[in-house]
Order: structure tokens, then sequence, then C-alpha cells
């Protein structure tokens, strides 16, 4: 299976080039597989350059999670940082996903010295 650039999911969320998300459309439709780190981009992207909101970019990822033709990596962990994300927005997905994709490996707690992340089940502030 092939993969996708952040770029490319960034195209199929916001839709603001017509070429560009028909061309990422055409590439995913045979299917493709999304890595932690290029959904962690994607977020950034929507949140620093699009200004979008936390509870759309929840949407976006819900979106991407359901869709027909991409293949997240690991969606259960991946769902599991998005219900951590819609109740603590003020963390940021990474953050989120950085404890979930800890927590399945086997390895917390998660040190950190991030105060909202600290309160996570699974997380200690330092």
């Amino acid at each position: 299976m092939r993969a996708v650039d952040t770029n490319v999911l960034v195209r199929l969320v916001t839709r603001d080039d017509v070429k560009q998300a028909a061309r990422a459309d055409d590439f995913v439709a045979s299917g493709a597989w999304v890595s932690h780190l290029v959904l962690a981009e994607t977020t950034w992207v929507l949140s620093a350059v699009y200004e979008l909101k936390a509870d759309v970019i929840a949407t976006a990822i819900e979106m991407l999670l359901n869709h027909e033709a991409l293949s997240i990596a690991d969606p259960e962990v991946v769902r599991a940082a998005l219900d951590h994300f819609r109740r603590t927005p003020t963390l940021g997905f990474s953050d989120c996903l950085i404890l979930e994709v800890a927590r399945a490996a086997g390895h917390l707690p998660i040190g950190t010295f991030d105060r909202a992340l600290g309160r996570l089940p699974g997380a200690q502030r330092l």
C-alpha cells in the first residue's frame, strides 16, 4: 500500500486547491496509509496555518479515520488520542497522540513538564 505526506491530507481536508484536491483524491482512491507523524503534522498545519479551532480539527481527524480509502496507523490509538483531544483541546492533538502511542507500547508513565498533559491518566508531570 502506498503512503501519503502531510500536504496530501491537508488537501483532502481543506479542499482549498481544486486541482491538488482532485489529485489527492485520485492518489488515495486505491488505498493509502497514514503514519502517526503525518497525522500529527496535519493537525499542526490545520491549527497553525489554517487557524482552525480544535473542534474542527477533531472533526477532520474523525473524517480521516472514517475515510474509505485511508488506512490510519493504529486507528484505535488515534481514536483514543482523539477522545483525549476532544475532552482537553488545549493540549493539542499531537500531545494526546504521544500519550496514546506510549500507552499502546506499554511505556507509561510518560514524563512531561506540560501541566495539562500531566493531568491525564498515564502521564506524570515532572
